[in-house]
């Protein structure tokens, strides 16, 4: 009797999606202005954060730009969650923990930001547009193209 086999790589449809680093030392909701600002983008922050493992919880903006079918993503790299060491020390002002640093993609570390592009139709031409435009804020040190092919932590950028 033959043995059948699912492949289930034929059912998994994989979304197509740019991703740009940004690296700037501005807080989130001001970066998100920002790039409303000078690319013409209307993001909101998401009621909900990112929230995965270790409480760690990375505030997420987002806009459905439902004229081109595209979604824009801004989110944080970086996550600080305090750790409490000491609990129920009795002291009013004594610090009794640390701070730990957790990254929603930890291949890039240096990177603040991501800028996540969720279309089928931006080429090469329309991301030197964006990137320029990106890179024109004075605030921002500089951006670029990530693969998200070459992440091993890609299944991180996938929200809804």
């Amino acid at each position: 009797m033959a043995t059948q086999k699912l492949v289930l790589d034929n059912f998994i449809d994989e979304q197509e999606f740019t991703l740009i680093g940004i690296h700037c030392a501005i807080e989130n909701y001001r970066l998100a202005y920002l790039l409303n600002q000078y690319c013409n983008l209307k993001l909101a922050r998401k009621s909900k954060d990112l929230d995965f493992i270790y409480k760690a919880q990375y505030p997420i903006y987002e806009w459905c730009d439902t004229k081109k079918l595209t979604t824009w993503n801004l989110v944080s790299n970086n996550c600080k969650v305090r750790i409490d060491l000491n609990q129920g020390s009795g002291t009013l002002f004594t610090e009794s923990g640390s701070v730990k640093n957790y990254y929603l993609i930890p291949e890039y570390q240096k990177v603040n930001y991501f800028l996540k592009i969720s279309s089928d139709t931006i080429n090469d031409r329309k991301l030197k547009l964006i990137l320029n435009k990106i890179q024109n804020i004075p605030q921002i040190v500089t951006a670029y193209s990530v693969k998200p092919d070459t992440l091993k932590s890609k299944n991180n950028l996938i929200f809804y």
